[in-house]
């Protein structure tokens, strides 16, 4: 990586009482100093060490670094070399110093794995900076394997390895570490910085978004779409990458995306997740560094290549009108919890080695809490410094332009110790909660929370202005859509549910999700009655966990039914109140064969394959691993080249973003008619015993025509009457509609007057309002 004399040569650069000063946490390379600062305050003694490689060799520098009235340890340094490689060895009080400890594995000062107070420093341990702009790589790297080490060795505690206790074994050689990076120049983005009720949200996992063959095809696969000429081809080069993901962007214009919200993009362990069987973390929801980006995901992996490589996605999507938003993860880190259930076993990497106490929340006998996150730690946000850590790496990736960040189990972020009954509480006015939404608002970023943990369903009670995931509007349109849900309830949501979001700010803060990451794509809820984790075979399993609370149908074995709700789903996301958000793949019927949680399943399974956009049987492609896709929607009716599925979603997804009346930062009102108002008024069919209901949109405030929609979830087909005037169609989910898209653009679908329509079981209509 760099030779011997460039790093003999780093000297301090600071004259004697410096260490009051104080440095930026993290390392940063600006002109001819480097500073190092780290926060540790009941560490006693830290040490910064230089390494010429990732792996394979001990640290041949070192600088003692000093401690500051903030318990925070730094150093600055000269002639430190680009890209160097850097790590943290930490005594505390329950390990002490010792001139006769040495590395390679050493007892020397030792004391207790873990005291009263709740310490586990570990000087055999290297650790890297939780602030470090770049990982080297993962902790289970193929490198130990190659010596026939496995990850155990960054255990610590008594239990035996290889004849000597855990503790004492040195991970220097093997441990992950930090990159210098060179300060970033000021970022020039243009941000899109949409209103947030315009927006239409793609989440999409960044490796399964091209890593498919398909991907290389993309262009030709969508000749005959109009609007998708521009479209580029990913080269397989570039496929599951940053640079790959940069490419879709002309790809997701077209289809009327206005955000895509990727899964986590921050550095996660996943070198190692193997591609013939299902294992490691495809998911990325355990982060191990909140300032890198994910060096797995980058074409150039050289020191500095990542971070070029996602600020060009960046640009790439700003220039086409699409926001980036990123999926965080600070409720817990990758770090794990207690190593074979032992009080005195942990494997510290960062965080806890600098200061468990500081970061972690931890029970009466020292252990980590492990209860809202099942992750086995969850962050402790009743102090200062890791609320720091968290608004310090929002406001880092803002700088590299991020438009916005989906905060998983959020919740978390908002408990505090409640003494008088003895639990922590969720606190909408949190401090950090409000420090994030202040944040946003400073920098036009939208914040927006799944508004969940494993202690508590918050949704709703966020601090206005936040966003949220939805999860009761899913529940409420799958279980109408199903038959057997409450009409009202499913009235509510489609209105943007103003109960819990009238306080908000406006129905833009509801975002509304039918399919997300976790659970079934779109074509698999109507194909099946429950999960098939466990059955599946690779590549679409085996999978453990998942939830068993789907509301999903098979529709009876029916292809025809399967691909009508489809679009009786599509048609409720895209005229509801709120903001829409929607899975990668599920714009043409992408399935897992019936796998609802396939986080450790990196495969054909879980990535895009766009050659179900060429055909008119989506599901009979081949997957281009070893067992195909089960055959759920059978062919379409229409051109065998087409996938009519994915021309309707095209279509209404246009449609909607070109309607006023269906993005609204206000709810109307019946009563008022303020002038502003865009009202969405229902009517219950009076047979269909709750499972039929009519929603006329007025948008005459707004200065549109109104819109007129039937659903029918009944079993029989059902008539309902329009109000006065004339009423042109525009959608019909029947599967008698195929041969002409179930789609019409204005201006050329049936216009009907004064009379009414049928609408077919299990299926949708909408009609717009003739202009007199």
């Amino acid at each position: 990586m760099f030779e011997q004399q460039d790093v003999m040569a780093i000297v301090p650069v600071e004259p004697e009482g410096w260490s009051v000063v104080e440095f930026p946490l993290g390392a940063e390379r600006r002109g001819g100093r480097t500073t190092f600062a780290v926060y540790a305050a009941n560490a006693t003694r830290v040490l910064l060490e230089f390494y010429r490689r990732p792996t394979g060799e001990d640290a041949f520098h070192e600088v003692v670094m000093a401690k500051n009235p903030q318990g925070v340890w730094q150093a600055a340094l000269g002639n430190v070399p680009p890209a160097a490689i850097y790590g943290f060895r930490v005594w505390g009080p329950n390990w002490d110093f010792d001139e006769g400890w040495q590395r390679g594995g050493s007892a020397a000062g030792f004391k207790e794995d873990v005291d009263t107070a709740g310490n586990r420093y570990n000087p055999n341990k290297v650790l890297f900076d939780p602030y470090a702009r770049e990982l080297t790589h993962d902790r289970p790297v193929a490198a130990l394997a190659e010596v026939g080490l496995t990850p155990s060795i960054y255990a610590t505690g008594e239990v035996l390895e290889r004849e000597q206790p855990r503790r004492e074994i040195d991970t220097g050689r093997w441990a992950t570490k930090g990159y210098v990076l060179d300060a970033n120049e000021p970022v020039r983005l243009q941000r899109p910085l949409s209103p947030p009720e315009n927006a239409v949200i793609y989440e999409a996992h960044l490796r399964g978004l091209t890593r498919h063959a398909s991907a290389a095809k993309l262009k030709d696969l969508l000749r005959g779409y109009p609007g998708f000429e521009a479209v580029e081809s990913v080269p397989e080069h570039e496929q599951g990458t940053y640079a790959g993901a940069a490419r879709m962007a002309s790809y997701l214009k077209a289809l009327g995306v206005s955000v895509i919200e990727f899964m986590p993009l921050h550095e996660f362990e996943d070198d190692e997740n193997p591609l013939d069987r299902p294992g490691g973390n495809f998911w990325g929801y355990m982060t191990t560094g909140f300032f890198a980006p994910n060096r797995r995901y980058a074409c150039d992996k050289s020191p500095g290549g990542p971070t070029r490589e996602f600020r060009a996605m960046l640009e790439a999507f700003h220039a086409q009108g699409i926001e980036v938003y990123l999926d965080v993860v600070y409720n817990h880190s990758g770090e794990g919890g207690h190593w074979e259930g032992r009080r005195d076993s942990v494997g510290f990497s960062s965080l806890g080695g600098f200061d468990v106490q500081a970061y972690y929340e931890v029970d009466e006998r020292q252990c980590l809490v492990d209860g809202a996150t099942g992750t086995g730690n969850q962050l402790d946000f009743s102090g200062e410094v890791p609320r720091r850590l968290v608004l310090d790496s929002l406001q880092y990736w803002i700088d590299q332009g991020v438009d916005g960040f989906r905060f998983d189990l959020a919740p978390v972020l908002g408990r505090m110790p409640d003494l008088a009954k003895d639990e922590r509480r969720f606190f909408s006015d949190h401090p950090l909660l409000v420090a994030i939404r202040d944040l946003g608002k400073a920098h036009g970023v939208e914040m927006v929370a799944e508004a969940w943990d494993l202690w508590g369903y918050e949704v709703g009670n966020f601090p206005a202005e936040w966003g949220e995931w939805n999860g009761r509007y899913r529940d409420a349109v799958r279980a109408f859509f199903k038959g057997d849900g409450k009409l009202g309830t499913f009235m509510d949501m489609v209105n943007g549910d103003y109960a819990h979001f009238n306080d908000s700010g406006g129905p833009q803060h509801t975002i509304n999700f039918i399919c997300a990451h976790d659970g079934f794509t779109m074509a698999d809820l109507v194909s099946y009655n429950d999960k098939l984790n466990s059955s599946l075979s690779w590549p679409f399993g085996p999978a453990e966990g998942g939830t068993d609370s789907n509301r999903s149908w098979d529709s009876g074995g029916n292809g025809a039914l399967r691909r009508q709700r489809f679009r009786n789903f599509w048609t409720a996301l895209m005229f509801s109140r709120g903001v829409p958000m929607f899975v990668y793949g599920d714009e043409f019927a992408r399935t897992q064969n019936g796998n609802n949680n396939p986080y450790a399943i990196d495969s054909v399974a879980t990535w895009n394959n766009y050659e179900m956009l060429a055909t008119n049987a989506p599901h009979r492609v081949s997957t281009g691993g070893p067992s195909g896709y089960h055959d759920n929607f059978g062919s379409c009716a229409g051109p065998a080249m087409h996938n009519g599925l994915f021309w309707f979603v095209a279509q209404l997804i246009r449609l909607r973003r070109s309607s006023r009346a269906l993005k609204q930062r206000q709810y109307g009102d019946l009563s008022l008619h303020t002038g502003h108002d865009v009202t969405y008024a229902f009517t219950p069919h009076p047979e269909a015993h709750g499972r039929a209901v009519q929603l006329q949109i007025d948008a005459s405030a707004v200065g549109e025509q109104d819109f007129l929609l039937f659903f029918n979830m009944d079993a029989d087909q059902r008539w309902f009457g329009f109000p006065a005037g004339r009423w042109q169609r525009v959608i019909d989910t029947a599967a008698w509609a195929e041969p002409e898209g179930n789609l019409w653009e204005r201006g050329q679908g049936a216009v009907l007057e004064g009379v009414g329509y049928s609408v077919a079981a299990w299926s949708s209509a909408v009609f717009v309002q003739c202009q007199d």
